[in-house]
């Protein structure tokens, strides 16, 4: 069978709406980013890794800056470390891997799940990081 033909596009098409595809591809993009991330220091120059655009752009650290480098203390065991990359991030995290947890485990029982997060959540995220990018820039 040729790989062009109207059979082999819709056994393609039927595979990208599996729901278990987007959380599959999403974890084994973390784990190779972290295996990569595991053996390169972002702690020290002349590293290949990913710059923030904000900092970038407006020279102030985002609500994410220093993610990276608490990534890598965590997987070393740097608490510590950690703690001082990030805090924010950190104390976040756990409950982004939970969503991401759930999210993979529904989308391998064959079922879609988007978290509905209410309004009021929705304001208690935002200000959190807006407030966080504030404190840590005049701090």
């Amino acid at each position: 069978m040729a790989a062009d033909t109207p059979v082999a596009r819709g056994a393609a098409a039927r595979l990208l709406r599996n729901p278990a595809v987007a959380p599959v591809v999403v974890l084994t993009a973390g784990l190779l980013g972290a295996g990569y991330l595991y053996v390169t220091d972002p702690h020290e120059g002349g590293q290949f890794l990913p710059r923030c655009p904000f900092r970038l752009v407006t020279g102030l650290l985002c609500p994410a800056c220093g993610g990276t480098r608490m990534v890598y203390d965590l997987m070393h065991g740097h608490f510590a470390a950690a703690w001082a990359d990030n805090r924010m991030l950190l104390l976040a995290a756990p409950f982004a891997l939970a969503l991401l947890g759930r999210w993979a485990f529904e989308g391998l029982r064959g079922r879609r799940w988007r978290p509905a997060f209410s309004r009021r959540t929705q304001i208690v995220i935002l200000s959190v990081a807006v407030l966080w990018t504030v404190v840590r820039n005049i701090g």
